[in-house]
């Protein structure tokens, strides 16, 4: 199934979707990229994370693992190959002045930073980045995420 990526809404009502998305967003994503996730507690966005980063794993031969949120360690990091991806979830940040000190905004080409609740960074550092926004929709029931390059 195609799935449009740039500057588009798709939806991921069900958790089939949302490994669909994530299996054909990671043929956009080779390093260097800075991914801002968007939305609600419990909407889908680790459960996306969790999909890309397994679905990286199989398309370079390795063992898939465990992916679980970062909310209290603030950061998970994954090695694939030579590309290292970092997970960062900064729900529990109380400060934005605490965010300094994570180096966020490492620049490296051969590192994918995906970033939950991203609104808690002040400075973005003029970066280029992707936002994925998820949402639900009629009383919780449906799922979409908006995609902007």
């Amino acid at each position: 199934m195609p799935i449009a990526i740039k500057d588009s809404t798709i939806d991921i009502t069900s958790e089939k979707l949302t490994k669909e998305l994530a299996k054909e967003f990671t043929k956009y994503l080779k390093g260097g990229e800075f991914v801002f996730l968007y939305g609600e507690m419990g909407v889908g966005k680790t459960t996306f994370v969790k999909y890309f980063i397994n679905e990286y794993q199989k398309i370079n031969n390795l063992t898939q693992t465990e992916i679980t949120s970062p909310t209290f360690s603030l950061l998970n990091e994954y090695q694939v190959k030579d590309i290292r991806i970092k997970h960062y979830d900064l729900f529990r940040i109380n400060r934005k002045e605490d965010i300094n000190n994570l180096d966020i905004f490492e620049k490296d080409n051969k590192l994918i930073t995906l970033i939950e609740w991203p609104q808690l960074i002040a400075d973005k550092q003029d970066i280029k980045f992707i936002t994925l926004t998820f949402n639900y929709l009629n009383q919780l029931n449906d799922r979409t995420v908006d995609i902007k390059v």
